[in-house]
């Protein structure tokens, strides 16, 4: 990929949901860049809008630019590892809200394919049954009501990039407004990728109370 790629200013506002002095929950609008890029035009993103206000703060995970919704950042040391660690050991609920172009067979089930990036269209990812990454991904149908397109809920297990987009185009139902994976019609069904991270729960990383968040998605 071109790193002299155009990333325009964002005017949505970075939504603040809840904030004490170890954590910072937020929901990310789409087109917002969730750490800043290494060229100069992509320093906006929701970590350095974040940095303004707490120069601690520290990325724990991140959204697609496309993608909108829940995002959890730590504003210390040691709640940055105390977060990282539940990320890693997969402990973290999370759930998205998607719209899919065509309606699905089956009210509800799994995506398990491995994934790799696709280098030379990166960031693109791919599908390898040889190099991939194990990635798993469960899906539920919503709202089946528009003539053309299903809402599903998705609930990833794996964090691999782009894996719901991915699962979703080769179950043969792309993401509407998707740019990398979507057909034409898909494509442009949406001005924007109808992807919405809905749900965010975990510990807190000092207390270790539990911590639940959710957020409707706004398409």
């Amino acid at each position: 990929m071109n790193d002299t790629f155009i990333v325009p200013f964002c005017n949505e506002p970075l939504t603040e949901l809840y904030r004490d002095e170890c954590i910072v929950v937020v929901n990310k609008p789409a087109g917002l860049l969730s750490v800043p890029g290494k060229p100069p035009n992509h320093e906006d993103s929701a970590l350095s809008r974040l940095q303004k206000i707490n120069p601690e703060t520290r990325v724990v995970h991140r959204l697609d630019m496309s993608t909108s919704g829940l995002m959890v950042f730590a504003l210390d040391a040691d709640s940055h590892r105390a977060l990282s660690r539940q990320f890693q050991n997969r402990t973290v609920t999370k759930a998205y809200i998607a719209d899919v172009w065509g309606k699905l067979a089956e009210a509800e089930g799994k995506v398990e394919l491995p994934l790799r990036c696709d280098w030379p269209n990166r960031p693109k990812q791919m599908v390898d049954h040889e190099l991939g990454k194990p990635s798993l991904t469960f899906f539920q149908v919503i709202d089946n009501q528009k003539p053309t397109s299903d809402r599903v809920l998705l609930e990833p297990v794996t964090g691999r990039s782009h894996q719901l987009r991915v699962h979703l185009a080769e179950l043969g139902h792309p993401i509407l407004g998707c740019e990398f994976y979507a057909h034409f019609a898909a494509q442009q069904a949406s001005q924007r990728l109808n992807l919405h991270a809905t749900n965010l729960g975990f510990a807190h990383p000092i207390t270790g109370a539990p911590m639940a968040f959710e957020s409707e998605a706004p398409f």
